[in-house]
């Protein structure tokens, strides 16, 4: 009953603010933006059990236009620190102005220690990474490339040229990373044999705002990745549900979950990593008998029941699914 009641309040405390932003006539940074926007946040961060299947349908149209208000609003945010960064000589000596720039740190070690658990190719890095809706300040690609992945080839998707075009300054400097990361503007549904360069394709939180647009994405990156090639994806749990879209497991047709982390730190996305399923290969057994096997079907099968476990990571504790 003191659990029900938590989320009552949690609930209507949600839609109060929502109800505020919706009413803000811009949702470029500004006090009332920044004031509005951190409330909500620092409503959502703490531990829930909130099941958003059970929510009344006001409160599931609250919750997909609040995403796309936040969604928009965070599009606003980066521009505008992008613009800020990209005013400097050495725009990445200054990363730290942007004020989530610790959680981006915090986030993609995270999802390089989850990479690299599961990536498999003889111990080395991945050669070819590609990160969808990496928007105008790509911190996630930074991050990963400057500090984790130093020799892998970042390939940047978003469907905007002027985010790409400030994308692209912030790294232009950088005799490194210049040479490292690629701009792509292109819808990323209509890239395709490329897709099959990548061993790791990052898809952002906000590429596909309800799930319909989501899993047309999803179903894109399936036709097309490389056998074996993994995707990491970004997704919400608890009240966090209200600020991005879920990634449930049925919904990742064509792959196999490896695993699903939960922070339960002020890092906001649980981070769902999946392998492309292998085509199926058609065997002859010499008998006229002919099979469909899976590479992945001849190995040894781990197990398919979810359990929690604690992920031992120094940034924060955390909840690990592994299937």
């Amino acid at each position: 009953m003191e659990s029900l009641q938590r989320e009552i309040i949690l609930i209507e405390k949600v839609c109060e603010i929502y109800h505020k932003i919706s009413k803000l006539d811009s949702l470029k940074p500004s006090e009332d933006v920044d004031s509005l926007f951190t409330e909500l946040v620092r409503t959502c961060i703490p531990p829930s059990s909130i099941n958003i299947a059970t929510l009344p349908a006001d409160v599931q149209e609250i919750r997909s236009k609040l995403i796309r208000l936040c969604g928009e609003a965070e599009g606003h945010l980066e521009a505008h620190f992008s613009a800020i960064l990209g005013s400097f000589p050495n725009p990445l000596q200054h990363l730290n102005e942007f004020p989530y720039y610790s959680n981006y740190l915090k986030l993609s070690r995270l999802e390089f220690d989850i990479l690299t658990e599961h990536y498999s190719a003889s111990g080395q890095a991945p050669k070819h990474l590609a990160f969808v809706g990496s928007g105008p300040m790509p911190l996630s690609s930074i991050v990963l490339a400057s500090y984790h992945l130093m020799d892998t080839i970042f390939h940047n998707y978003d469907i905007d040229s002027m985010a790409n075009s400030m994308a692209s300054h912030l790294v232009s400097s950088d005799p490194d990373l210049s040479q490292r990361m690629v701009f792509h503007t292109a819808n990323i549904m209509g890239v395709t044999d490329e897709l099959k360069e990548y061993d790791v394709i990052f898809l952002a939180a906000l590429v596909g705002m309800d799930i319909d647009e989501k899993v047309k994405v999803i179903d894109h990156l399936a036709k097309y990745m490389a056998p074996g090639a993994l995707l990491m994806l970004r997704s919400a749990h608890g009240a966090r549900v209200f600020l991005y879209p879920v990634v449930d497991a049925q919904q990742l047709q064509g792959f196999e979950v490896l695993s699903v982390f939960h922070p339960n730190d002020d890092v906001i996305n649980s981070v769902v990593i999946s392998r492309k399923i292998a085509e199926p290969v058609t065997i002859d057994d010499g008998y006229n008998h002919h099979h469909e096997w899976r590479i992945d079907s001849i190995m040894p099968l781990s197990c398919k029941y979810c359990e929690f476990k604690t992920f031992n990571d120094p940034l924060g504790q955390m909840k690990m699914i592994d299937n």
